[in-house]
């Protein structure tokens, strides 16, 4: 569910009319509704409320300020991978006691940044990273809160970029390389084990991924507790699915129906740490039609947003629905597509003007007529969207809006071309 619909052939973020946005604000722009986070948000929460949960808001799916603060106010906890995505969400308001650090390769600053901020836990990846936490927390008397995180070798067939739970992939520790650890324990004073943690990938579309990797760690979870580690939590990362082309994303509610007795067995509460459900299909992305090209029988609708403002379509060949701000004939109701569509089309490349082939949002995708200086809407953009934008080609960033109802906060603003450059030096 998300709140883009089209009224009168004219489309809509919540009660505010894209093409009035783009008017005011220029293109590319990045456009999200403040509603579909929420909801989005609740039902996760509402889902898997028959465990005790801890609800962590992935930051790296879009770490915008006014978004983490709306998230921060619905109650969110925070997932982080850097210190400077720590930095954001305390920047937000965060509670610290809320917040989750991951990732394999955390540095001794972000490290001692984050005990000096006394952060709810740490996701640890490896023996040589659990000693230098135990070395840095000692250092400063203090206790470090920890989640090892296994790797179950669970395959949850989605992109192999994107998959994090396989043997083959630099996350986590296999399960006889985590007995070994838990044999190592007394080594360290200063780390304490409270938890496990369990994220496998990203865009899954099934639901026995989850449960594959609950019940291989059955056996390591009594481990730890005959050698006396009260563990609490069970850290299942996030990677729920949501719709990009095909309808065949899961409800919250099927995934919780499936995990909470397992997590409720093991006797332990529930972290999750959800960011493409959350914010995926909040975010649009609204580029301007600049030229139409033909070339053989081939043909173009080159834009002026480009692989730089959204690198998902070149990176993981992903699919994300385009389709102009204004239609006609007039539609009203959810953007139409390729296979509802009953007016004029024809079959085209939507293209940026970044100098890379690889500078595409769509190949031979079938669209209405478009003409210089119409708006399109890249739909599904509010994840790993802005996030991973850069300034490839000199090109500054687009402008952030969050929409609530008939308001639209600037969110970010656009950069200019002296931003580019403002850190650099001449000779």
């Amino acid at each position: 569910m998300d709140y883009f619909r089209y009224v009168d052939g004219r489309l809509l973020c919540e009660d505010l009319q894209i093409e009035e946005l783009a008017a005011r604000h220029g293109t590319p722009l990045y456009i999200y509704s403040r509603r579909t986070i929420v909801e989005h948000f609740q039902r996760i929460r509402e889902a898997f409320a028959g465990v005790e949960t801890l609800v962590c808001y992935s930051v790296k799916a879009n770490s915008n300020l006014a978004l983490l603060s709306a998230m921060r106010r619905e109650g969110a906890g925070f997932d982080v991978v850097s210190g400077g995505e720590l930095f954001r969400a305390l920047r937000a308001g965060a509670d610290p006691a809320r917040c989750v650090f991951a990732g394999v390769g955390k540095t001794d600053e972000e490290i001692e940044y984050a005990l000096e901020r006394r952060i709810f836990l740490f996701n640890v990846e490896s023996w040589a990273e659990l000693e230098n936490i135990d070395r840095l927390a000692a250092a400063r008397k203090t206790t470090a809160q920890i989640a090892l995180r296994l790797n179950p070798d669970v395959d949850p067939s989605t992109h192999t970029y994107i998959t994090t739970g396989k043997k083959e992939n630099k996350f986590g520790v296999d399960l006889e390389l985590a007995v070994h650890i838990l044999d190592r324990w007394k080594e360290l004073s200063a780390v304490r084990l409270v938890g496990i943690h369990l994220h496998i990938g990203s865009q899954i579309l099934k639901v026995e991924p989850y449960v594959d990797a609950l019940a291989k760690v059955k056996g390591f979870l009594a481990a730890c507790r005959a050698r006396g580690h009260a563990l609490a939590w069970i850290d299942m990362g996030g990677g729920f699915g949501i719709f990009y082309k095909d309808r065949d994303a899961r409800p919250a509610r099927e995934f919780a129906d499936a995990v909470v007795p397992l997590v409720k067995g093991y006797g332990c509460g529930l972290i999750l740490e959800p960011g493409r459900f959350i914010v995926g299909n909040a975010g649009i992305l609204v580029t301007r039609v600049l030229y139409l090209k033909e070339s053989g029988k081939k043909k173009f609708v080159i834009c002026d947003a480009g692989m730089n403002d959204l690198i998902r379509p070149t990176l993981y060949s992903a699919y994300h629905r385009i389709w102009p701000v204004r239609t006609e004939p007039q539609v009203s109701g959810p953007a139409p597509d390729e296979s509802t569509w009953k007016g004029p089309s024809h079959v085209t490349d939507v293209v940026g003007p970044v100098c890379e082939s690889g500078d595409f949002f769509a190949k031979d995708r079938s669209l209405p007529p478009v003409g210089r200086g119409d708006l399109l809407a890249v739909f599904s953009a509010g994840a790993y969207g802005f996030s991973m934008a850069s300034n490839y080609n000199s090109r500054p960033r687009p402008a952030e809006l969050l929409v609530s109802g008939g308001e639209a906060l600037l969110a970010t603003e656009r950069e200019t071309y002296e931003d580019l450059v403002r850190r650099e030096r001449t000779n």
